[in-house]
């Protein structure tokens, strides 16, 4: 198991060099800050300078070097358009975000769960069927055309929601939160559905999926001639099998509603670190789509880490396959 860990943990690091590398890479591309920060009457040995102070003049190794090193040690930098430490800035972006992605994610996994395993029973039932088929829309439409007509149907339309913002948010020392105020709980409501509604259909179809391949399975079948009533089948035996694929890809949906929450937060303009990075582009604020890129990335290689750890530890297969390969 500590071989195991060590090498999935070595393996999640050479990731986020590549990604990294791969990121910082691109950004010079984007364009030239220098031409955002400094006016019209510029001088050459004003941009000179200025690339000389912000570390632009570097070789591009060297600058990839800087960025890997101080953020190690926690700093990632300055913004370029903001002139304030990024990890301040995403510091104060991210409670929107993250209390956005739990919001979508929980719902995903409560009600993705939920529905597989009730078309799965009733697969043969109207209700089942009428389940499958509007499910098609969250797997089928792009996640803005799904935010855009909930903003028409119950903000225009009929009135009831905020269609854009975060609402009224309460301090908790350094986090902020939406949870304690009716307009807060208001303005969560369209965005974590929009957000969390392509993982909510991915998870039902892939819960319904194996829930049917397990019930085909001898020992569901010695469990009903033991007579066993259809909730122990179902939610003692069935169950249990089914979720232990399901976690890999759950987990992995999870991780990405963090990276998805780019389009959902421009459309609502969701004041997280999303819309930040939409905005860092528009003015090529190269240690912000950094620092962005980055985190997003240590946040996919843990989850991934994280879930390739839980299945190896809850699905004894492995473990024996492991054993059989040392011997």
């Amino acid at each position: 198991m500590l071989a195991y860990i060590i090498r999935r943990a070595a393996q999640s690091v050479l990731v986020l060099l590549v990604v990294g590398l791969v990121a910082f890479s691109m950004f010079r591309f984007v364009g030239d800050p220098i031409d955002n920060m400094l006016g019209q009457e510029r001088t050459d040995a004003d941009i000179e300078q200025l690339r000389a102070t912000l570390g632009l003049d570097d070789p591009f190794p060297v600058q990839y070097w800087n960025f890997l090193t101080d953020a190690a040690r926690g700093d990632l930098g300055i913004s370029f358009r903001q002139g304030r430490p990024v990890a301040e800035i995403i510091a104060e972006r991210a409670p929107a975000t993250l209390e956005l992605a739990a919001v979508s994610g929980l719902m995903a996994l409560l009600f993705g769960i939920a529905l597989g395993v009730f078309t799965a029973i009733r697969r043969d039932g109207f209700v089942a069927n009428a389940i499958m088929t509007v499910s098609l829309v969250g797997v089928s439409l792009p996640t803005f055309l799904i935010g855009i007509l909930l903003i028409y149907l119950f903000s225009v339309t009929l009135g009831w929601l905020p269609s854009f913002g975060r609402g009224e948010v309460v301090r908790l020392g350094g986090w902020s939160t939406g949870f304690l105020t009716s307009s807060g709980l208001k303005a969560l409501i369209l965005p974590s559905i929009t957000l969390g509604l392509y993982q909510l259909t991915l998870i039902m179809r892939l819960v319904r999926s194996e829930m049917l391949e397990v019930l085909r399975q001898d020992y569901i079948r010695f469990a009903r001639a033991r007579g066993l009533r259809d909730r122990a089948v179902y939610f003692r035996h069935a169950l249990k099998n089914t979720l232990v694929p399901v976690i890999t890809i759950a987990g992995l949906q999870l991780g990405s509603i963090i990276a998805f929450a780019i389009i959902t937060e421009t459309v609502f303009q969701w004041p997280g670190v999303g819309l930040l990075f939409i905005n860092a582009i528009q003015f090529v604020d190269i240690p912000v789509m950094a620092a962005y890129l980055m985190l997003i990335s240590v946040m996919f290689v843990g989850i991934n880490l994280v879930v390739d750890l839980l299945y190896f530890a809850i699905d004894p297969r492995l473990r024996a396959d492991r054993g059989d390969i040392r011997r």
